[in-house]
């Protein structure tokens, strides 16, 4: 597993909010609406560290997305400000896209999310093939 926390730093704990349950709830209800998607995440993924890529290149790195579903979530990524579109103006066009700095700051989050869900394997062993992920 490739940590991601090395790339982007954890707040600070002294700029931390006060949260009480409801404002939390609200809170975490208003970052999985960000997320939500099954497609989101893995775009994510490939653009942690930095990494510049091109429309073509996301699309071989995740073969299982139609086209339309790829523009879709690209565009709504970039429309909630998680994702930048880089277009450089020449001929043929080149468009690139990678992470805001917002977006980057979503690593330690996502790599906290991975320790997670390596420890159901760990606690409760091998998930059985009928609760596994569609792909």
């Amino acid at each position: 597993m490739t940590s991601t926390d090395k790339k982007v730093g954890y707040l600070p704990k002294g700029k931390r909010p006060d949260y009480t349950p409801i404002s939390a709830a609200h809170g975490v209800e208003t970052a999985l609406q960000l997320l939500e998607g099954r497609w989101k995440m893995t775009i994510l993924f490939h653009l942690f560290g930095g990494s510049l890529m091109r429309f073509s290149e996301l699309e071989r790195a995740i073969p299982a997305i139609s086209q339309k579903m790829l523009i879709q979530q690209l565009r709504k990524l970039e429309a909630d400000g998680i994702v930048r579109r880089i277009v450089h103006h020449q001929v043929p066009p080149k468009v690139e896209y990678g992470l805001t700095e917002w977006g980057e700051g979503l690593c330690p989050a996502l790599d906290a999310l991975l320790l997670w869900a390596e420890q159901r394997e760990t606690l409760a062993g091998p998930v059985p093939p009928e609760d596994q992920p569609k792909v």
